[in-house]
């Protein structure tokens, strides 16, 4: 006396169709979320690069001061010696 109701058992066609709905929304969702990961991503990596190359600007600027103080300095010393020289006449 085992009745069966068509509409509460599920067909195994249905199942597989919803397996593969499912599998097919999984797959959508984490293609997008590698897509945002990836441009998140770039938009860090841009952001690295371009501080370096400023940082690398700014060493080079501040290489060049230190260049320029030491070409002063130099200048300065060649010239000072003749001053600082004590002198023969009293004072």
């Amino acid at each position: 006396m085992a009745a069966t109701n068509p509409g509460c058992v599920k067909q195994p066609d249905q199942d597989s169709e919803s397996s593969m709905q499912s599998t097919a929304d999984m797959t959508a969702f984490v293609q997008n979320l590698l897509v945002q990961m990836k441009t998140r991503f770039q938009a860090m990596s841009e952001g690295i690069v371009s501080k370096i190359d400023e940082m690398g600007s700014k060493i080079d600027e501040l290489e060049q001061s230190i260049q320029d103080l030491n070409a002063d300095m130099e200048g300065a010393s060649k010239s000072k010696p003749e001053d600082d020289k004590p002198s023969d006449e009293p004072v």
